[in-house]
């Protein structure tokens, strides 16, 4: 067992490696895709701030506060932005081409292979520094002082919050095994994520409840945003449950997916 886990560590680090090597060859490519998400963050930043122009707070949120949340948010999205985002090309095009034999004749798992040709995604590491700097950009506002508790939680937080966006994207990009390309039952889920970003306050019942326990998105940054801001929340103790729940159903549909896979003709 350790030596698997010791070999899939060394694996992941080479063949990130090599992704990042690829990566610099485009470097245009690489500038535009960096460039068009801090011009995302940085509207979304502006919103906030326009909003917060004209109200002190918002569903009894402070523009600072509100701030902390969206750069929270940002932190579990970017975890799984930098080892993940392979799976939109499982969704796009991978069963629709017939190509994704490749990943089931390679001595490793199928899952591990396909996601290690993106491994440290750029992306990814610009929503982490991004969302880390808004976190303590807010939090010195706000005069946060995290207890001992708060400070060993909040990576744990994380961690969850990734594993569960990851979780979301692996169950719609898996339903193309069924239904060939399931990119836009992927986009939809990605733009309902987007939500997760602001306070679950300021949303109707109905959406509160499907960002909740259907797209579980507020168990990414709402729910543990409300716990380091305030010291408690009421939903904190199922973040485990749902997150574990979450990635076990993904993963029983990958496994079914990849068990009726046929490959083509051609």
């Amino acid at each position: 067992m350790t030596h698997t886990v010791v070999r899939y560590v060394r694996l992941s680090w080479f063949l990130g490696g090599v992704g990042l090597h690829r990566l610099a060859a485009y470097r245009m490519d690489f500038a535009l895709g960096a460039g068009a998400f801090l011009v995302r963050v940085g509207i979304q930043t502006a919103v906030v701030g326009l909003v917060f122009g004209q109200v002190p707070a918002v569903g009894g949120w402070s523009y600072h506060e509100v701030l902390f949340l969206l750069g929270f948010s940002l932190l579990p999205r970017g975890l799984d932005h930098l080892f993940t985002d392979q799976l939109w090309e499982l969704g796009r095009k991978l069963v629709q081409r017939g190509e994704f034999y490749r990943y089931l004749i390679r001595p490793v798992d199928p899952l591990f292979s396909l996601l290690s040709e993106r491994f440290f995604h750029p992306d990814g590491l610009g929503e982490l520094v991004v969302g880390a700097v808004l976190v303590g950009y807010a939090g010195s506002e706000l005069d946060l002082s995290l207890t001992a508790a708060q400070w060993v939680l909040a990576p744990l937080f994380v961690l969850c919050g990734a594993l569960i966006h990851t979780a979301v994207k692996l169950f719609f990009a898996s339903l193309c095994f069924w239904t060939v390309t399931s990119l836009p039952a992927m986009y939809a889920a990605n733009q309902v994520s987007e939500f997760s970003s602001y306070p679950l306050d300021i949303y109707h019942p109905s959406l509160r409840g499907l960002l909740t326990w259907v797209l579980p998105f507020a168990f990414t940054a709402y729910v543990p945003s409300v716990y380091l801001l305030t010291g408690k929340s009421d939903l904190l103790g199922w973040l485990p449950v749902v997150t574990a729940g979450a990635l076990t159903l993904a993963l029983a549909v990958w496994r079914r997916g990849v068990n009726r896979y046929e490959m083509t003709g051609s």
